[in-house]
């Protein structure tokens, strides 16, 4: 038996020969949901057809000559026309598209995550008082991801070059397929653990919709939406939001793009701290002058230069002034202290007890001073006080005196 080896050009074209030529691969019906769905400039465009179980690459050259609609969308179910074809080049299998019929709109799962979006949205999973502001100066920062993924190797380079003081706490996730809904949540979780962890980054880069699809589980969206730490939903797609875009505390477009906006720039920092403090110089420098320019004026003020005189003169007049309040003061004092014993001689003078000591006499009757005569009658009790003592007697004639 004669060896055939073939080269992969060889093999390729073979392979791209027997599946052309075969008659049950050509005119065929397929029906699916459009995915990843890219228009080029160049008129063609390419897109993956897939039911729950498989998925297959089609590509329509010149679509706009075959009137397919130019607004199809990821997740629109379509019936298509086409034919079979191998592209050699890449050894791919692929389906050329000769017509697109629309069927509904939207497919299934989308219908489900729209009904879902707004069953979170009456029950205020999206509402913003639920947002929880990122750290402005952040030291610890985790991070949601695949290790194997390009994202993360853009997120410790975006944030080192940023300010290469953070450290960087890494809970390693399968972002797509089976297992990553789960590795996600867990993920979340540990790193809520971790005190010093300032804020959380979740995310992966660019794919395709099925790809993203486990960022649009509920329960992910609930382990955004559950963080006690901010978290920032970084996942690399230009689609209408994720749910875990609408749960998080903020949702980045790409994970450098997460970076970028809760992590300051060391670099441009320090230079507008410089900036600022070349600012706040000058303008102390400009306060400064204006205060030198101040006190000249000042020491060439008439009152200011003549201040120690004038304060000596009015000290002077102070103490003058002192000086004749004090006279003043003494002067009625001693007039005070005069006017006072007069008062007390002249009390002193009226005391009756000096009167009678003169050689005059009280006489009263039940304690009354009798001051005319008219008030007694013969047979009363009186009483009549001298110097020396008390004469008590008895009216026995009462003699008035003549007009």
């Amino acid at each position: 038996m004669i060896e055939k080896i073939y080269s992969v050009t060889e093999f390729n074209k073979l392979i791209k020969k027997e599946i052309e030529d075969q008659d049950l691969l050509k005119n065929i019906f397929l029906k699916g949901e459009i995915s990843g769905i890219t228009y080029y400039r160049s008129g063609h465009l390419y897109f993956t057809l897939k039911d729950k179980n498989s998925q297959i690459k089609c590509t329509a050259f010149n679509y706009k000559m075959k009137k397919i609609p130019e607004n199809l969308k990821d997740g629109q179910s379509a019936k298509i026309f086409c034919d079979v074809g191998f592209y050699e080049v890449r050894g791919e299998l692929q389906v050329l598209v000769r017509h697109i019929e629309e069927e509904d709109k939207m497919g299934e799962l989308f219908l489900r995550l729209e009904n879902l979006k707004k069953e979170m949205h009456v029950e205020g999973y999206f509402d913003q008082l639920h947002k929880k502001e990122i750290p402005k100066n952040p030291k610890n920062i985790g991070v949601v991801t695949s290790l194997n993924g390009a994202a993360l190797q853009d997120i410790i380079k975006t944030i080192k070059k940023r300010d290469d003081r953070i450290n960087i706490y890494v809970a390693p996730s399968k972002v797509q397929g089976i297992g990553a809904k789960e590795e996600i949540i867990k993920g979340i979780e540990l790193l809520n653990k971790i005190k010093e962890i300032d804020f959380i980054i979740a995310g992966r880069g660019g794919g395709s919709i099925e790809d993203l699809w486990c960022f649009n589980e509920k329960d992910v969206a609930m382990a955004f939406f559950n963080s006690k730490k901010p978290i920032i939903s970084a996942v690399g797609h230009e689609i209408d939001n994720l749910l875990s875009d609408l749960t998080a505390d903020i949702r980045a477009t790409t994970p450098t793009g997460a970076v970028e906006m809760s992590v300051p720039d060391k670099k441009q920092l320090e230079k507008d701290l410089g900036e600022r403090k070349r600012k706040l110089i000058k303008n102390m420098s400009i306060i400064v002058d204006y205060k030198k320019k101040e006190l000249q004026n000042l020491n060439n003020n008439y009152y200011f230069k003549n201040y120690l005189k004038n304060f000596k003169n009015n000290y002077q007049t102070l103490i003058d002034f002192e000086d004749e309040l004090k006279n003043n003061i003494e002067k009625i004092f001693i007039n005070k202290k005069q006017e006072l014993q007069y008062r007390i001689e002249r009390v002193v003078n009226l005391n009756p007890i000096k009167i009678l000591a003169t050689g005059y006499s009280i006489t009263t009757k039940d304690g009354v001073g009798i001051k005319k005569i008219n008030l007694l009658k013969k047979g009363d009790i009186i009483v009549t006080r001298v110097k020396t003592g008390v004469i008590r007697s008895e009216i026995k004639e009462l003699i008035e005196n003549e007009k």
